[in-house]
């Protein structure tokens, strides 16, 4: 047996990752634990969860694979603040102490965190090298094109090349400063957002607005070539030695400051965000078509931060050369410590690899997960009501039943996700069809701002009826974009066309219905979509199944199970305390199922979480 453990960690989505004689076995992000949201220390206990979940101990280790070079991050640094000097001398400061205290020695910092790891061999693969094997070693696919993007590992921030078999082989990359990540990351910190968790924000405004400085982004801020690379002008930007993204040129350039953070969104931030996303796609398609030509192969596998970026991934479905992409569903940082144990299996120690039909990611289903007798002590610790249903398919039905009446169930089932995305473990359900659902959502319960749209959950095999679609294509980790279907789309009104057309209130756009499904139909149509199949989401699609036997509709609305500013919940205190403190109706966790009504008044948290947290709720 060999037994390598990869780790990610110090700078963004701490994660642990464990595999055994090649296979996956566990997988997990340190704040589903610490409840620190995107912890970057130590992944102690995602580590300490893998080894548990695959009955070894850290003597059992052969391998602790870390998912970049530190060495090689340091001399980026230490080149950039020299190269920036003296302007970089604040940001200098502030970051060398943490870096010769802990990031510089980290293999001394690994063993000291794994003292029982001691025979163990410390192995650090370069940050996209990581992200590569991430994409491409858990793939369907024997061989395939690899493109991975996100703000900068060492000095790459771009990457191309071919995985085959058991190998990868980078063949170019882009450097720093010049990063498709950071561009986006700077719109998204002028837009008022946090920078490394509030990209997917802009994504999900760019609709409200007009691309109306994509030219300008174009001609001042990046130098853009025919085959996708490209150069940025750092005139506009304080990253390389500042601590912020932007600067007063780039203010200048747009027309406005940088917005404070939870300040009223204007029209304005709404067009930066349809820009940058416009020229974002327009890279990554210059990008893969450039790829596709020197490599003709059918296949593409993606990773990095911007492999996130699922309207950009659903345009490359459409229009983009290659016949199949799939996409790692933890493809930031976190997928970096799956990729390292996996890179030291197949390409350092010359293991063959078999490519299986869908993935060997296992629906991304590698945390924790807890027994139905655990539930019960839980619920019967606080006293909370609930009934247990030994029939699954009873148990189906019913909820199915309270999801038609229009009720939002919080969903806790099976091995907690891995990444982002909650994919239906972790997650909070409701019927798409109801017009009110997603302003409820997003005041009652997220509490988060009210333009966030939200995903649909589709049978797979329905997928292509509901959505432009390609019937043979899949988005099991919603991580694809495509429109609702004409079929399905409501016509609109002179006055409502005309409220689309010139309000300037995001609030009004978002209540005007465009579909059947109006929950889950973003303002251009668009819906970010996961496809449900018995084979990776074998639960989700049984209660799905049940729903679309109970109304005719094979949709529901998904969101992560987790209110604004906190990770997605990983153990039933914190699916039930999230429950309390929201307005959710209905929390099934397991075979347990507590209505809200039948909940003593003296549990309920309502208020407290709510005057804490509803500010959140409008823009």
């Amino acid at each position: 047996m060999t037994a390598i453990l990869g780790i990610s960690a110090f700078y963004h989505d701490s994660a642990a990752a464990l595999v055994v004689d090649g296979r996956i076995v566990a997988a997990a992000q340190e704040e589903r634990f610490t409840r620190r949201k995107h912890d970057a220390d130590f992944p102690a206990q995602a580590v300490q969860f893998c080894l548990r979940h695959a009955g070894l101990t850290e003597a059992d280790l052969d391998f602790i694979a870390f998912y970049e070079k530190p060495l090689l991050k340091f001399e980026r640094l230490l080149e950039t603040y020299l190269a920036f000097a003296p302007r970089g001398f604040s940001s200098f400061v502030k970051a060398m102490p943490l870096w010769l205290r802990e990031k510089l020695f980290q293999r001394r910092t690994l063993r000291a965190a794994l003292p029982g790891a001691s025979r163990a061999k410390l192995v650090f693969t370069e940050h996209h090298e990581s992200h590569a094997a991430s994409a491409f070693l858990p793939s369907p696919f024997d061989e395939a094109a690899i493109v991975t993007l996100d703000g900068v590992g060492e000095w790459c921030t771009t990457s191309m090349g071919v995985g085959r078999k058991n190998r990868i082989e980078l063949t170019r990359e882009l450097r720093f400063p010049h990063s498709l990540g950071l561009l986006y990351s700077a719109a998204t910190y002028h837009c008022g957002f946090k920078v490394n968790s509030g990209e997917y924000k802009l994504m999900g405004l760019a609709p409200f607005g007009r691309p109306v400085y994509a030219d300008r982004i174009r001609s001042h801020l990046i130098d853009l070539r025919a085959d996708g690379s490209f150069r940025m002008n750092m005139k506009y930007f304080d990253y390389c030695h500042g601590l912020t993204m932007t600067n007063q040129h780039f203010s200048q350039l747009v027309g406005f400051q940088a917005r404070s953070p939870e300040s009223k969104l204007e029209q304005c931030h709404c067009d930066l965000a349809a820009s940058m996303q416009e020229v974002t796609e327009e890279i990554v398609l210059k990008i893969c078509q450039e790829l596709y030509r020197e490599t003709a192969l059918p296949n593409l596998v993606m990773a990095g931060g911007v492999a996130l970026n699922c309207v950009a991934n659903g345009r490359l479905l459409r229009e983009g050369p290659f016949r199949n992409i799939w996409v790692q569903p933890a493809s930031g940082d976190a997928g970096g410590a799956l990729g390292a144990a996996l890179f030291v299996w197949h390409q350092l120690l010359e293991h063959p690899r078999s490519a299986r039909a869908g993935d060997s990611m296992q629906g991304s289903l590698l945390g924790p997960e807890f027994t139905s007798d655990e539930v019960e002590s839980v619920l019967n610790s606080r006293q909370v009501p609930f009934e247990r249903f030994r029939d699954r398919k009873q148990l189906d039905q019913a909820v199915a039943r309270m999801l038609s009446r229009g009720l939002v169930v919080g969903w806790f089932q099976g091995r907690m996700e891995f990444g982002p995305r909650a994919l239906g473990a972790r997650s909070i359900l409701a019927d798409a069809r109801a017009l009110d659902m997603q302003s409820r959502l997003n005041q009652k319960i997220k509490f988060r701002e009210s333009f966030r749209p939200f995903a649909p959950i589709v049978l797979k095999e329905h997928a292509s009826d509901w959505f432009d679609f390609p019937a043979e294509a899949e988005s099991p980790y919603m991580l694809m974009v495509a429109d609702v279907a004409s079929l399905h789309r409501r016509a609109m009104s002179e006055s409502e066309l005309a409220t689309l057309e010139n309000s300037p209130n995001l609030i009004d756009r978002i209540h005007i219905q465009r579909s059947s499904i109006p929950a889950v139909t973003h303002v251009d149509n668009s819906a970010r979509i996961q496809t449900v199949d018995h084979e990776r989401h074998p639960r989700l699609t049984q209660l799905l199944t049940a729903f679309h036997a109970e109304t005719g509709c094979p949709i529901l609305v998904n969101t992560s199970f987790n209110v604004r500013g906190e990770p997605i919940v990983c153990r039933p205190e914190q699916a039930l305390e999230c429950f309390l403190a929201t307005e959710m109706d209905v929390l099934v966790m397991e075979d347990c199922v507590v209505e809200r009504s039948n909940v003593p008044e003296a549990l309920l948290e309502t208020s407290r979480r709510t005057e804490h947290l509803s500010r959140f709720a409008l823009d």
